[in-house]
């Protein structure tokens, strides 16, 4: 799976904000005060169960945010499945750095590959129906670029970053404005020839409405399987079908055997159970 990460810019201020957060103002302590500055350890990140990795890269580098004397050797790839007791890295240099880092390094890591395998879970169940799987914007604030990225760790696609890189009419919208139509036809007059238009619909009047306005795609909310069905057969490949609202993996798989192109799930990025991941250090000198 070759995965691009996202850039070095956007994921290091998040980095230092997290470890900033933990060392407070006098930093650590109990490190500081047990451990003598050129005492040198390594250790192991270690998966304690069965997942799909995410984030990887930019978990284990703030051990060497904390001290430049830190080396970094990743054993596994993002995207890869693993096994109980799988080492992830190895992580060797001043024993206080690795004990400071080790903290925002396993939140991190444990949670990006928590959303990675609670989305490969979900991928798996919809294999040969065509659907696929896509995030929403409810993810943890400031962390929305790296768990998208897990999301696609684990075989999912991303939905919109943020309000600004596509339309997406809601009902709030709709009501606001009077009808579906109204509100695409302001969209169409207002922004760029080149943004995707999607509108939410809960019903298949509303739906025949912005088939006639014309969209790229219609986002089905809370639709019992049966109006699913027939969404997609209105639709008739016309534009992109996304069911969405309260789709869980025990329902996945009958959404998408109605036929939709897309099924997006709020809970990859809200509500998922980390990945257990911890740090094992060796503490016999390295001296």
């Amino acid at each position: 799976m070759d995965l691009a990460g996202p850039p070095t810019v956007l994921v290091d201020n998040l980095l230092r904000t997290a470890l900033a957060e933990d060392l407070g103002r006098a930093g650590d302590l109990t490190t500081a005060a047990t451990i003598p500055g050129d005492h040198r350890s390594s250790g192991a990140v270690i998966a304690r169960e069965p997942g799909r990795i995410a984030g990887l890269e930019p978990s284990t580098r703030v051990f060497g945010m904390v001290s430049p004397a830190v080396t970094v050797d990743r054993a596994v790839a993002d995207g890869e499945d693993v096994e109980a007791g799988t080492v992830l890295a190895t992580v060797s240099g001043p024993t206080r750095a690795l004990l400071v880092g080790e903290r925002t390094c396993l939140n991190l890591l444990g949670r990006l590959s928590g959303i990675a395998t609670a989305t490969a879970d979900m991928v798996r169940r919809v294999e040969g129906t065509g659907a696929r799987i896509v995030d929403t914007r409810k993810t943890t604030p400031g962390l929305r670029a790296l768990e998208k990225y897990a999301v696609r760790c684990g075989g999912g696609v991303n939905h919109r970053f943020g309000l600004d890189d596509a339309v997406l009419i809601k009902d709030n919208h709709i009501a606001a404005v009077g009808s579906v139509s109204a509100a695409i036809e302001r969209v169409r007059s207002n922004v760029g020839h080149l943004v995707s238009v999607e509108v939410e619909v809960d019903t298949l009047d509303q739906l025949a409405e912005a088939l006639q306005a014309g969209v790229d795609a219609v986002l089905c909310d809370n639709m019992p399987l049966d109006m699913l069905r027939a969404a997609v057969e209105m639709v008739d490949g016309r534009c992109t079908v996304e069911a969405s609202g309260g789709i869980t993996p025990d329902t996945v798989r009958a959404v998408a055997e109605t036929g939709v192109d897309l099924i997006s799930a709020g809970f990859l990025t809200h509500s998922v159970r980390q990945l257990d991941i911890a740090f094992d250090c060796d503490l016999v000198d390295l001296l």
